[in-house]
């Protein structure tokens, strides 16, 4: 079996696919290695293994909610998509989503997956609880206030404690949401007004070649119960749909041009029904403070002249901090610098590797589910509470049953 973008085979003996809670947790048991398999959109080796994978596709679809507590609480094998629809159907929302809603809950939560905007944090800080089946087949509840230091090393898991069966997110009222997009912004006023170009809608997201003087495309959503926003930052309307990627028919984007519509079908870049993004690529993703994020800039367009040639198109998002140990947004409100790379890796990584040294100033933190060519002790530095989060893994999984290549990896 192969990843969604077709440049890993998984190296997994078999995959199963249980359709009863009691069937997954024989199958953990009975494993030597085991790793969870969500919507296969990683593409670094995350979710592969030496032993059998599992697939919580098959498994009953829950979407039970609590409008007192304003939770839902969902199935370990739902996607993004298909929650949005029957929340919204309900009367309720999200805070925030992907630019892609084809992702299950359960593997972008466990690999940081974000959206952006400056007040947004990663899709996991909407987590609210956890239910996972655990080493030895039990089946765990984890909560912020039952278990804080279990929950706060599981929200952001990698896949190394457990397969989460259910998850419980918090909701809100349903909303609507207008997206516009603006075309050549002057990268002179992205990094002298950086701060105020990201944080002018709910979620704003910067897309580049980092070939040219000018960013091909500011995207903003704002929320349709706020004031709109006049201010362009010298950029020009968009008077038709646009796709990120610079001559690609618009067709799979979700609307533009300002039409008000619900959360779900403005907040994705791309349509549950359409491929998203090319469907031939690589992808990667830094993230750095977002104190350092003008420098990380201009660090990045000094390497113009490199990455163009190679560069499908590179997304600039912000993220809030969160207390989430394995978080790439722990501690710090992070900037991340997103590249869709042409899918040839040999072509790729030598210049991923230059990227990664220029932004090696501002402590560059990867996106776990996307390509790096930082060594695993690069990586491990920049994982504050590493300590901690070693202590949780022996508590919950000493014989590492979920301890794959990656995450053996990472941690002691």
């Amino acid at each position: 079996m192969r990843n969604w973008a077709g440049n890993l085979t998984y190296r997994a003996a078999a995959c199963h696919e249980p359709t009863t809670i009691a069937e997954l947790q024989r199958l953990v048991t009975g494993a030597r290695r085991i790793t969870a398999l969500g919507s296969r959109h990683s593409f670094s080796t995350i979710a592969d293994t030496d032993g059998v994978q599992v697939s919580l596709a098959g498994l009953d679809r829950v979407v039970d909610v609590d409008a007192a507590a304003r939770t839902v609480t969902i199935d370990g094998g739902i996607r993004y998509g298909e929650l949005a629809d029957r929340l919204h159907a309900a009367g309720w929302g999200l805070a925030n989503l992907a630019s892609l809603p084809h992702l299950s809950v359960a593997g972008a939560c466990a690999t940081g997956t974000h959206g952006s905007g400056v007040g947004n944090g990663g899709l996991a800080t909407s987590l609210r609880g956890l239910q996972l089946v655990t080493a030895t087949g039990d089946l765990v509840d984890v909560t912020p206030a039952g278990d804080p230091d279990a929950f706060a090393a599981m929200a952001v898991s990698l896949g190394a404690f457990g397969i989460v069966s259910r998850l419980t997110l918090a909701i809100e009222p349903t909303y609507a949401v207008r997206q516009r997009v603006y075309e050549s912004l002057p990268f002179a006023t992205v990094e002298d007004r950086f701060d105020e170009v990201m944080a002018s809608g709910y979620s704003v997201s910067l897309f580049t070649t980092w070939g040219a003087e000018l960013a091909e495309q500011l995207w903003r959503k704002e929320r349709a119960d706020a004031a709109p926003i006049e201010e362009t930052f010298g950029a020009a309307p968009a008077t038709q749909p646009r796709h990120p990627i610079g001559g690609l028919d618009a067709a799979p984007c979700t609307e533009q041009l300002g039409v008000p519509g619900p959360w779900h079908e403005r907040l994705p870049h791309f349509r549950m029904d359409h491929t998203p993004s090319s469907g031939h690529e690589l992808q990667s993703e830094l993230f750095v403070a977002r104190t350092d994020a003008p420098a990380a800039v201009r660090a990045l367009r000094e390497l113009g002249p490199l990455l163009a040639p190679v560069v499908q198109v590179s997304e600039v998002r912000t993220i809030a901090a969160d207390d989430l140990w394995l978080s790439p947004a722990y501690g710090r409100d992070s900037v991340a610098f997103h590249v869709t790379w042409v899918p040839s890796w040999e072509t790729v990584r030598p210049v991923l590797a230059r990227v990664e040294a220029a932004l090696s100033p501002f402590a560059p933190r990867p996106h776990p589910g996307k390509l790096t060519t930082l060594r695993p002790a690069q990586v491990r530095a920049g994982i504050e509470r590493l300590a901690d989060v070693e202590r949780q893994l022996a508590r919950w999984d000493p014989a590492g049953r979920f301890r794959n290549d990656h995450v053996a990896a990472l941690f002691a």
